[in-house]
């Protein structure tokens, strides 16, 4: 016998375990899934230099206040319940294992820990060679009918 015929069947061979062994169930202890969480559309070029990852926990009743971030942000939440909202948007409640994404310098309106305990989140910041903060606040306007 050739080697090339060796080599044929020896294929063949290899080819049949690999179809017998694709139809088989996956064993749940083996098994890779993958489930899609959230797709965020970057608007504009941005070139992402390096990504800051934080663990971030918010208090009971915790209220993150209405803020920007001046690179876009991709997030999991961990634990508790986050009342979200995107200025202009409607609100939406994340929970544990939901995902959320924060435009570049769009207006947070919300990001509040509405649950009975602690929340957190993991953020990861996408960040420019010229990019440095990660946050900034927007001090909430003081009503003028408050007399003096």
């Amino acid at each position: 016998m050739s080697n090339h015929s060796l080599l044929a069947i020896v294929g063949l061979s290899v080819c049949s375990i690999l179809r017998a062994d694709d139809v088989q169930p996956a064993k749940s202890m083996n098994s890779i899934t993958r489930k899609a969480l959230l797709t965020a559309a970057i608007e504009g070029p941005k070139v992402v230099d390096r990504v800051e990852i934080k663990e971030i926990e918010l208090s009971v009743a915790q209220k993150t206040g209405l803020h920007i971030h001046p690179c876009p942000v991709v997030g999991h939440i961990v634990q508790g319940e986050i009342e979200f909202q995107i200025e202009g948007q409607p609100e939406k409640t994340l929970k544990a294992g939901d995902a959320f994404f924060e435009p570049a310098n769009t207006r947070i309106a919300r990001f509040d820990n509405i649950g009975t305990g602690k929340a957190a989140f993991v953020a990861f910041y996408l960040l420019g060679k010229e990019d440095h903060e990660l946050i900034k606040m927007i001090p909430t306007e003081v009503s003028e009918s408050a007399g003096p």
